[in-house]
């Protein structure tokens, strides 16, 4: 008989019981590629950092045009003359450019304000985007998702917030770290 070293089941191999997110044994199972994502967001929201609410857009957006108007207006008395239209706007078309990979993200908390992304703001997450640093992330640490700025500090991953108040996150190769998309834009109703 060989002896073989590897697979099998093996004393103290794997992952400790309870050592995970949610602190209870798991059971692997098969589903379709096209929810990966879907599934793992449903999964992982509870634990949301700075996150609420993770929503996808829909299927097949109504296309609703607005009225774009020519003039760029200051953020002081407009000029009543300037009332002619140079286009229309669809907003899914401005703000979305590859509809199969992007996902809304309700925000809570003000660790991004001086970013201009406030509580209960929604932000556009791209998942087709190659995060680079500089760019405004959604990650997932030890399964808490958080919105913040990618930098790097001695190789390692680093999250900055933006805001004062709240300290930078250092990526430790203990965490577990996944950059889920790059935030593209934000919605905010007044």
């Amino acid at each position: 008989m060989k002896d073989n070293k590897r697979g099998g089941f093996r004393v103290g191999a794997g992952r400790k019981s309870g050592s995970g997110c949610f602190g209870e044994s798991t059971k692997v199972i098969r589903v379709p590629t096209s929810r990966v994502t879907e599934i793992n967001q449903y999964i992982r929201r509870p634990q949301a950092g700075n996150t609420d609410i993770v929503m996808l857009p829909h299927p097949t957006p109504q296309k609703i045009q607005l009225k774009l108007f020519d003039h760029k207006v200051p953020a002081g008395f407009p000029s009543p003359a300037d009332d002619h239209i140079e286009k229309s706007l669809d907003l899914n078309e401005y703000l979305i450019t590859k509809k199969e990979s992007t996902f809304f993200v309700k925000i809570k908390g003000d660790s991004m304000i001086d970013a201009s992304i406030h509580d209960n703001d929604i932000v556009i997450v791209d998942r087709s985007k190659q995060a680079k640093v500089g760019d405004i992330i959604l990650a997932s640490i030890d399964g808490e998702f958080t919105i913040k700025i990618l930098a790097k500090h001695l190789s390692l991953p680093r999250l900055l917030p933006a805001n004062e108040k709240y300290q930078p996150i250092v990526i430790q190769e203990s965490m577990q770290f996944e950059i889920w998309g790059v935030v593209t834009g934000a919605v905010r109703k007044f």
